[in-house]
C-alpha cells in the first residue's frame, strides 16, 4: 500500500511540474515582421552549426564504440 501511495504522489508531482513548466516556458512574442527580406546578419550563413554538431557526432561515435567493445569483451569472457 505504501508503494502505491508513493507511485501516485510521484505521478501527480511529475504532472504538476510539467504543467508549471509549460505555463512558464512560452516566451514573449517576437518583433513584428517586415523589412527588406534579407538575412539579419552579414555575411550569411549567420548560424555556425558545424562545431557543435561535429563534436556531438564524434562523442556519440566514441560512446557507441566503447559500448560495442564492452559487450564484445563480456561475451568473450563467457
Amino acid at each position: 500500500m505504501r508503494s502505491l501511495k508513493r507511485f501516485i504522489f510521484t505521478t501527480l508531482f511529475v504532472i504538476a511540474m510539467s504543467i508549471v513548466n509549460n505555463a512558464f516556458a512560452a516566451g514573449p512574442p517576437g518583433p513584428p515582421g517586415g523589412g527588406g527580406g534579407g538575412p539579419p546578419c552579414w555575411p550569411p550563413p549567420c548560424v555556425p552549426i558545424d562545431g557543435g554538431i561535429s563534436f556531438l557526432l564524434i562523442a556519440g561515435a566514441a560512446y557507441g564504440g566503447k559500448k560495442v567493445y564492452d559487450i564484445s569483451k563480456t561475451e568473450k569472457a563467457e
